[in-house]
């Protein structure tokens, strides 16, 4: 760490326990009254109450290929939840003629008045192509401030020139309208050799997004052996996977021809090498922690288990500071929730729904 980030390092978090026992968990929305809806990545959508008791699985969940990095992942909550009862979850969908074959979905429903069950399911968006594969499904959901959808959708690890092909929905941004229709005005809306979803493109896999608080849409985004990304992507933009890349092949050697730039490719905002393994992504807008970390983004670290705080001068990130290593424990989720506390959901079989407290 450089003597201009450590100089940051004085936050301090104390992580305070709301649910316990999670398999897996993925995503965490914020229900009324207190509680919360989590993912498991296995399958399960659970109510989990105020006082961190745990429901019986939500039923009325479509068919989810299970195994690997899929299975039920994010969650979100309508804008107008508190009066329709609708959410959005993203998934891996199995193919229904080949189980082999499978790829990212999202669905929208209305959670029924008990939170017993999932009503109204109908399935917005299917990627294609599909593939057999198990990893680089994406999946994180952002409604902008006009209603609309994004989606982040990885590139299936071994189709990674898919990012880099428009009739291919591998390695993109997509966005929808709540009812599954295309915007108008998406990039390459009425163009025959582009699937019109299509927000940007050339991305690897994206596991955390989130709105800045001037409403722009904010992503990161795994590299392969270094070369971690925080991207803010713009409508019809080339993000550059895996034609450049400040990562390198899993046991050395270049991607492609070991390029970082390139006319015509977008540079990431940040990024991370040695890589942090990213997931989850919060901005910091709630005073209960005064002035420490207002302003900040949080992204979670799975490989080294922490939460990184980042200070921003408009788009340039100046500084990293490392959260919540005490916890030990690879963070899968960050959310500030309507109480302005920070909660995070730690990853594996005894997975953990935390809330940030301000002090040690």
């Amino acid at each position: 760490m450089t003597a201009a980030l450590a100089a940051q390092s004085q936050t301090s978090l104390r992580a305070e326990a709301v649910a316990t026992g999670l398999d897996s968990p993925w995503a965490v929305a914020f229900l009324p009254q207190g509680r919360f809806l989590v993912t498991e990545r296995t399958g399960q959508l659970r109510v989990i109450e105020a006082d961190g008791r745990k429901g019986e699985p939500v039923s009325g969940l479509p068919k989810i290929a299970v195994g690997g990095q899929g299975g039920l992942l994010d969650v979100v909550l309508d804008a107008g939840f508190d009066r329709n009862r609708q959410l959005y979850f993203c998934y891996s969908e199995p193919d229904e003629k080949d189980a082999s074959l499978n790829s990212t979905a999202m669905a929208s429903a209305k959670l029924s008045a008990d939170g017993s069950r999932l009503e109204a399911v109908k399935v917005l968006f299917s990627q294609r192509p599909r593939f057999n594969s198990r990893l680089h499904f994406g999946c994180r959901i952002v409604e902008a401030r006009d209603g609309t959808l994004f989606l982040s959708l990885g590139e299936r690890s071994t189709q990674m020139q898919h990012a880099q092909r428009l009739d291919s929905h591998l390695g993109k941004v997509v966005r929808l309208n709540k009812d599954g229709t295309v915007p108008k005005d998406n990039p390459f809306v009425g163009r025959s050799d582009a699937r019109p979803e299509i927000w940007s493109w050339g991305h690897r896999n994206s596991q955390g997004a989130a709105l800045a608080p001037d409403g722009t849409y904010w992503m990161h985004e795994h590299g392969p052996q270094g070369g971690d990304e925080i991207n803010v992507p713009q409508a019809g933009r080339n993000y550059g996977w895996p034609l450049i890349t400040y990562g390198e092949r899993y046991g050395g050697g270049n991607v492609t021809d070991g390029s970082t730039q390139r006319d015509g490719l977008e540079q990431p905002l940040h990024q991370w090498t040695p890589s942090i393994a990213p997931s989850g992504m919060a901005f910091v807008t709630s005073d209960r922690y005064g002035e420490a970390l207002k302003g900040r983004l949080l992204v979670g670290s799975l490989k080294f288990r922490y939460l990184a705080a980042l200070t921003l001068d408009g788009r340039k990130v100046t500084g990293e500071q490392r959260l919540l290593q005490d916890v030990n424990q690879r963070i899968r989720d960050v959310r500030q929730g309507p109480d302005g506390y920070i909660y995070v959901l730690t990853d594996g079989s005894g997975g953990r729904l935390l809330r940030l407290q301000p002090g040690s």
